[in-house]
């Protein structure tokens, strides 16, 4: 599908900013393990933080068809930044948009948008993963104040920005005999006492975004905290998946771009046999492939986006995207090494660190 002329002007913006402040630094965030603050304040400052988020709530009133071309452009960039914007807007900001009460939205949806601060989402636990179903962090109320308070205990695991998140939405049990109508969503910041990051996870790639374990040792949090009401947490958890699902496949798509577009370039400046290796056949015929990999995944990442921007079901279609793009991203990614030949197993090229960061999507 064709973009609009808004769409195809937020994409300018968004990749020249990327191209000139993030792509030329990616390599060296990756071996350091380095989070990119001031960078993510130029990309909160282009709207990137809340593009769906209406002007009204400090969001750049955009769409999701806005939101899957920007994290395309920010993840050919660098995959473990696009990360950490993905989860802000989705499923943070568009949970907030969704289930918060006024209050809720002026205290925390407006600084979330407009990146005064930064969003985590707390569903995973060690031992159930996503499945909500065995989530064992509980949240009991305590009546001994105005409105009362829920003391939060528990494991979360694989907490994208779980150390520099300001707050994080949390999936907690508030009555275990209810099984999944037991569930409630809290808004918790991580400055709270009983808020404790475990640990940072060691992984193969998005070394850019941190990845914790968050432990929660009598954290007290106000009732006024809570989204929706008590038992609606997993309708809240599972209401954020068409947009996650968007994002990621679009996050899956910029990295693989990335990869095409090193291959694309190492291809026209290799020589072998007297010629730029691209003249030869078998290497055409590779190229031709990623490239036809990657318009079919960012077709169905548009239809997707444009599906959720219309008010139409998309779960279905979001859910394909992601399996496809993800998919699609680790081969066009090792087709990228393929190219390369021997120096696409050199780190010093950037193909090996766009296929170790793919293999999260």
């Amino acid at each position: 599908m064709l973009l609009s002329e808004d769409h195809l002007a937020v994409q300018d913006a968004v990749r020249a900013y990327v191209q000139a402040e993030i792509a030329p630094k990616a390599a060296r965030w990756d071996r350091e393990h380095h989070f990119p603050a001031a960078e993510l304040k130029g990309l909160a400052a282009l709207g990137c933080y809340g593009v769906a988020v209406p002007a009204e709530y400090d969001g750049a009133g955009l769409d999701y068809l806005a939101l899957a071309v920007i994290l395309e452009e920010i993840a050919a960039g660098d995959g473990g930044t696009s990360t950490v914007v993905s989860v802000n807007n989705c499923p943070v900001c568009s949970i907030l948009m969704a289930w918060a009460d006024e209050e809720q939205k002026q205290r925390f949806l407006k600084p979330l948008a407009r990146g005064d601060m930064l969003g985590a989402f707390c569903l995973t636990e060690p031992h159930v993963g996503s499945e909500a179903a065995g989530l064992r962090t509980t949240a009991v109320r305590v009546n001994d104040g105005a409105g009362g308070d829920y003391v939060l205990n528990g494991v979360k695991q694989f907490i994208t920005s779980g150390k520099h998140g300001d707050v994080a939405i949390v999936m907690a049990v508030t009555d275990r005999t209810a099984g999944k109508k037991g569930i409630s969503a809290f808004v918790v910041p991580t400055d709270t006492p009983g808020y404790r990051v475990a640990r940072l996870e060691e992984k193969m790639g998005q070394h850019s975004s941190d990845t914790a374990q968050i432990l929660f040792e009598d954290c007290r949090v106000p009732a006024a905290n809570r989204l929706g009401d008590e038992g609606m947490g997993l309708k809240i958890a599972l209401s954020g998946l068409e947009g996650g699902r968007i994002g990621i496949a679009a996050q899956s798509l910029g990295m693989a771009r990335a990869a095409f577009e090193a291959a694309l370039a190492y291809s026209k400046q290799r020589v072998a046999f007297g010629q730029p290796i691209f003249e030869h056949q078998a290497v055409q015929f590779r190229l031709a492939d990623m490239a036809t990999q990657l318009e079919a995944a960012r077709q169905l990442i548009h239809h997707a986006a444009s599906l959720k921007d219309a008010g139409r079901p998309c779960l279905k279609e979001a859910a394909m995207a992601k399996l496809y793009a993800s998919e699609m991203a680790e081969r066009v990614c090792s087709a990228a090494i393929q190219v390369h030949g021997g120096y696409g197993y050199v780190s010093d090229f950037p193909v090996t660190r766009a296929r170790r960061t793919c293999r999260r999507s």
